[in-house]
């Protein structure tokens, strides 16, 4: 039986339909079958048709994802991060890997550029890539008792105001403990995955995908603490949406799944039993990575370094590998010493300096005030024309 891989495509844009294009006819020749959502696979052939692709002949199988899904090996992703967020919703049941091939602007989640596509396509060819999970979270919207919707999001579920121009007034906690109550535009509650979007946006912290954790983001809080959280993923993280201003609320969950929030409304996010899997080509350090994708300057305003400090450098780093004598140099140096702080003597006492009282001037004092002649305030002379 053919390997299936599935091509899933930004079907709005023109030069994504075309690279997906190329991705088949790359597939397809190394004896791979490529196939499509039935819904891209429709825009696909409507844009062949139209004369707006050129296809030369290349067409796709689409297939029913509710049941062919099981036989798909890959999911190749030809977009940006949007794009990789909508093709984990459309896989989540399955557990499918994802490669993607950034075609949009960051792209985080993307594993190769549109310069490496052929190479991407090799390496699913030859089955030479790695899987990589990273953690989601479950998200819980409770309305008293009642709980009213459950969803997940692989970077973020935002809580957000509904109205413009008024503030949203909410309660953060974390294991059932309220932490602070403030007005805000909203609350992002994030996986590491999400720490470098919309909470990066938010002032949040970056954190390694390998670190299980979440993070708690307020935006344009206005509180004294509002502080951005990480908590640990056993936790529970919540935001209640407070009625004492009748505002109504809204959740985003990777800016695709939404739910109208009322006053009263609890939303909880916890750690996800189901990660997603990220197919990767090399395992690219995140601090490259991160580098990178954010255009990151690495000289310093004291410069860069030089090809002779880098040899420097990667010699002793290769010397201290080399040698397994970190017991002697242990034995040879002097350890870990105590300092005691130097303190000084106590001072002797010091009396209270003396103090002349200061007069409280009455209003009767003050219409017995003789008031002074006019002086010009540079000289401290009478002003002319008296007294000459």
């Amino acid at each position: 039986m053919s390997r299936r891989i599935l091509i899933l495509a930004h079907t709005g844009r023109q030069k994504a339909m075309q690279t997906a294009l190329q991705a088949i006819e790359l597939l397809r020749e190394a004896d791979l079958t490529p196939v499509m959502m039935p819904h891209d696979a429709a825009v696909m052939h409507e844009a062949i048709h139209n004369g707006v692709l050129s296809a030369n002949g290349i067409g796709v199988e689409s297939i029913d994802s509710k049941s062919t899904l099981h036989d798909i090996e890959l999911c190749m992703v030809l977009g940006g991060d949007g794009s990789v967020l909508r093709a984990a919703e459309m896989v989540r049941e399955s557990g499918l890997p994802l490669m993607a091939v950034n075609l949009g602007h960051v792209g985080f989640l993307a594993e190769a550029e549109q310069a490496d596509l052929e190479r991407a396509v090799a390496a699913i060819v030859n089955k030479d890539y790695l899987v990589e999970e990273r953690m989601a979270i479950d998200v819980k919207v409770l309305v008293g008792k009642h709980l009213v919707a459950h969803t997940w999001a692989l970077n973020e579920a935002s809580v957000e105001k509904s109205n413009r121009e008024r503030m949203l007034e909410v309660v953060i906690g974390v294991d059932d403990r309220p932490i602070s109550s403030f007005g805000c535009d909203g609350v992002v509650m994030s996986t590491p995955t999400g720490s470098t979007a919309y909470a990066f946006s938010g002032g949040g912290p970056i954190v390694w995908p390998e670190v299980q954790a979440m993070l708690m983001v307020p935006l344009s809080a206005h509180a004294l603490f509002a502080r951005p959280l990480v908590v640990a993923p056993e936790s529970v993280i919540s935001v209640d949406v407070m009625q004492r201003t009748n505002e109504n609320g809204v959740l985003w969950c990777d800016g695709r799944r939404t739910v109208d929030l009322p006053p009263g409304a609890r939303i909880e996010a916890t750690r996800s039993q189901r990660p997603v899997k990220l197919a990767r080509l090399a395992l690219t350090p995140f601090s490259e990575r991160l580098v990178r994708k954010f255009d990151l300057p690495t000289e310093g305003w004291r410069g860069s370094l030089s090809e002779i400090d880098r040899a420097a450098i990667a010699a002793r780093e290769n010397e201290r590998r080399g040698q397994d004598n970190w017991h002697q140099t242990l034995a040879d140096s002097q350890g870990v010493r105590i300092v005691e702080p130097h303190h000084m003597a106590p001072p002797p006492e010091i009396g209270p300096p003396v103090t002349t009282p200061i007069p409280v001037i009455t209003k009767a004092d003050e219409e017995e005030i003789v008031e002074l002649p006019n002086r010009t305030p540079d000289t401290g002379r009478d002003a002319p024309g008296e007294d000459d």
